[in-house]
């Protein structure tokens, strides 16, 4: 009987699962979660550990009988890096995602390219796909990478092959010691002669070429997250291609503001509105919009936060949607007929007096004008606004 489930449950198999079984489910698994693929790093890390465990027989025996604790008692616990046994159980730096690059203490790579694509809030809020065109250089298929006819490529004999020099200069009772770029191979370290050179290439071995790439745009994704494309950088020679790594950049949107996985809005309702209730409308990220309603007698307050569970942005890994902030700001009329006011002070609450004050103090009655800024030398009609951004700051605490 199986002490404990959890590795099992962790790559989706009955404890009854052959070796053949666990490799699939694995396979499936790590495939989706990989970080690479956007997936969640530590989730993938606990399926590849789980996996280790019960793809070694003498390990999957104990964790059976005895559960974690037995193996921390016999020291099976430990592993290899993540990276490293997925790698080695599914083809290397090649792997599932088009290259890569070596593992460690392996050839050197090309330096990647970085390339970054602004997408609206509307294209994380529903994915998208998008073609991105770039230029990279391909190892020339007429000299295969050579330069030239065979044996016309020789070290040079200026740097020794190095493709740098090296000159001392004496600077008081001290000699520096300055590296440069060879002249007479241009920092090749070859030296081809012109008739003997490739007609293609021209003896650089590489030429331009122009690849589109489709982007994938999950739902969910965040500003600064990246997508990366393995062995699509530069080829050489005398390397491996570096990866192609696109950074995911947010545009700023006209309505909403973003936090984490919920949204932010700012509505504005009249004056009747937020008394008698009513209805107003937001226009989603996708092809819809809601209503909602204003209960009758639910007086909304200039500033109040309301939400909209389930209306934020999906979340990445499993697409649940956070939920949607609204700011109400009350739009109160320019003016108001003189004679609706009875009406007025029938509906609403009366009016509070007039603070009193001893017979010491002398009462003199002022009135109330408009603001001229232009004569006050500039002052805000906001007062409080120190910042200068004219909204106030929100922050939204997960109900």
């Amino acid at each position: 009987m199986v002490r404990e489930t959890k590795f099992y449950d962790l790559l989706e198999v009955p404890p009854t699962a052959s070796e053949a079984d666990l490799k699939k489910a694995y396979r499936k698994k790590a495939l989706r979660l990989h970080p690479d693929k956007g997936g969640d790093p530590e989730l993938f890390k606990e399926v590849t550990h789980a996996y280790e465990i019960l793809s070694d027989p003498d390990k999957r025996h104990v964790y059976d009988a005895r559960g974690e604790a037995g193996l921390s008692e016999q020291g099976g616990m430990g592993g290899m890096d993540p990276q490293d046994l997925f790698s080695q159980l599914f083809g290397g730096g090649n792997g599932f995602f088009g290259g890569g690059g070596p593992s460690r203490g392996g050839p050197r790579k090309t330096k990647d390219l970085v390339h970054r694509v602004h997408v609206t809030l509307e294209d994380l809020y529903k994915g998208k796909t998008t073609k991105l065109a770039l230029t990279r250089n391909r190892i020339c298929s007429k000299c295969k990478g050579k330069g030239g006819k065979e044996g016309a490529v020789r070290s040079c004999h200026v740097c020794s092959g190095r493709g740098i020099k090296v000159t001392l200069r004496q600077m008081g009772p001290m000699i520096q010691q300055i590296q440069s770029p060879c002249d007479e191979c241009s920092g090749s370290g070859e030296i081809i002669n012109a008739k003997d050179r490739c007609t293609q290439c021209k003896g650089k071995k590489v030429l331009p070429e122009k690849k589109f790439l489709e982007v994938h745009i999950d739902k969910g994704m965040k500003g600064g997250q990246t997508v990366t494309f393995h062995g699509e950088s530069d080829e050489s020679p005398t390397a491996e291609p570096g990866d192609v790594v696109i950074v995911v950049e947010e545009k700023s949107h006209e309505r909403f503001k973003r936090q984490e996985n919920d949204l932010i809005i700012e509505v504005e309702v009249d004056l009747l509105k937020a008394l008698g209730g009513g209805q107003f409308a937001i226009k989603h990220l996708d092809d819809r919009a809601l209503i909602v309603k204003l209960e009758p007698g639910e007086i909304v307050k200039h500033g109040d936060l309301k939400v909209i569970h389930g209306q934020g942005m999906p979340s990445q890994r499993h697409h649940e949607p956070g939920d949607m902030y609204v700011r109400l700001t009350v739009k109160f009329p320019d003016s108001l007929d003189p004679s609706v006011i009875p009406k007025l002070e029938a509906a609403l609450p009366p009016r509070t007096p007039v603070e009193s004050f001893g017979k010491n103090i002398v009462l003199d009655e002022v009135s109330l004008d408009d603001v001229d800024t232009r004569s006050r030398g500039g002052m805000r009609d906001d007062p409080m606004d120190e910042d200068g951004d004219g909204e106030p700051r929100v922050q939204c605490a997960q109900q």
